[in-house]
């Protein structure tokens, strides 16, 4: 099995910043992709940032030129750079990865517990 566990999170006020963490652990051989995604109140959960295990990212319109992930693979840890913060971005961050636990046969969606962002106006 593996686990996320995020941490980072807190209130800013509008134009701050902030840096999320999401630390994989356990019985992992490798890690693929990994991603954040945030969860605002009545809203669906939605792709926030991405990088392969090479490094290319991909992000969501809403944050590009803003926010900023990358990766320790030594660590295996994502990170999430926010910047220039704005009230909608309000939500509950989440970390994923695309895992290969050894012995398990193929590669599986983990999903940390989540860590809330909170932006005042």
């Amino acid at each position: 099995q593996a686990q996320l566990v995020e941490s980072g999170g807190g209130l800013v006020q509008a134009g701050g910043s902030l840096r999320l963490s999401c630390a994989a652990s356990g019985s992992i051989f490798s890690i693929n992709g990994m991603g954040w995604y945030r969860q605002a109140p009545g809203k669906q959960r939605e792709f926030v940032a991405g990088i392969t295990s090479t490094g290319i990212t991909n992000y969501a319109d809403s944050v590009k030129g803003r926010f900023t992930i990358s990766r320790d693979n030594a660590k295996k840890t994502v990170y999430l750079q926010m910047n220039s913060l704005r009230p909608e971005d309000t939500a509950v961050y989440y970390c994923n990865a695309v895992v290969l636990v050894l012995g398990s046969g193929g590669m599986n969606d983990y999903w940390g517990q989540g860590t809330q962002v909170t932006v005042s106006s």
